[in-house]
């Protein structure tokens, strides 16, 4: 049994390999390229809307809205990294009701990919809201001697972001494996429904402690102020 679809090759020439993790992350991303590129292209200010306009400001106003509770300021500032984030995530794991599909997200190449795009978005989004002198100042609170602290820190919830969806989206993806061959009829529906389940609050999780490490960053001129 495949582990991940990492190990699934489809072409190789010398180191360079293409297996279906990259073949399928292609895929969705053109998918929501294409998908946002044809859904907003006719965009109306009225109130009778399109079905697929209403869906697409749901999504909006409610990822806008989840910035908004976590503490930042700006969510428009934010929507484009956080808001894909959730998407790729959630349509990743979504497409699981296709037969044959292995989401991307069942491989650690990639959801530690998504948390290292988290690791370096969240001192960006730092430094241009607070300075740099000021955001790396954070790393010496409450005294210098939290500096190494805070730096492994910053790498042990990176790596704690890409284990956990990893682990979650693997582990139902071989559950549902094995119920295949035990029980291929009963079984399968139901853990396809609670795989979908799962997905989805996956997408949210990981898209909400990303909102949250990058609250925190942008939160270090307003604790400069105060001390």
């Amino acid at each position: 049994m495949r582990l991940s679809s990492d190990q699934l090759i489809l072409w190789q020439h010398g180191f360079f390999k293409l297996n279906v993790t990259i073949v399928t992350t292609w895929v969705l991303m053109a998918v929501l390229v294409i998908g946002a590129k044809l859904i907003t292209r006719n965009l109306e200010h009225k109130v009778h809307i399109s079905r697929w306009q209403s869906l697409l400001e749901v999504i909006v106003v409610a990822i806008r809205k989840q910035i908004e509770e976590v503490g930042l300021r700006q969510p428009e500032r934010y929507m484009g990294f956080i808001g894909t984030l959730f998407l790729f995530i959630a349509l990743s794991n979504f497409c699981t009701i296709i037969p044959g599909y292995e989401p991307p997200t069942g491989s650690l190449s990639t959801t530690a990919a998504l948390a290292l795009s988290v690791f370096i978005a969240v001192p960006l989004y730092g430094i241009a809201e607070s300075g740099f002198g000021v955001y790396l100042r954070s790393y010496l609170k409450p005294t210098a001697i939290m500096l190494p602290f805070n730096l492994i820190s910053e790498l042990s919830r990176t790596l704690a972001m890409a284990i956990r969806l990893f682990g979650n989206i693997m582990s139902g993806t071989m559950i549902l494996a094995i119920l295949l061959t035990v029980a291929p009829f009963l079984f399968p529906i139901v853990m396809s429904l609670l795989g979908l389940l799962t997905g989805m609050v996956q997408a949210y999780i990981f898209s909400i402690l990303a909102t949250v490490y990058i609250a925190a960053a942008t939160r270090a001129r307003e604790e400069a102020g105060t001390s």
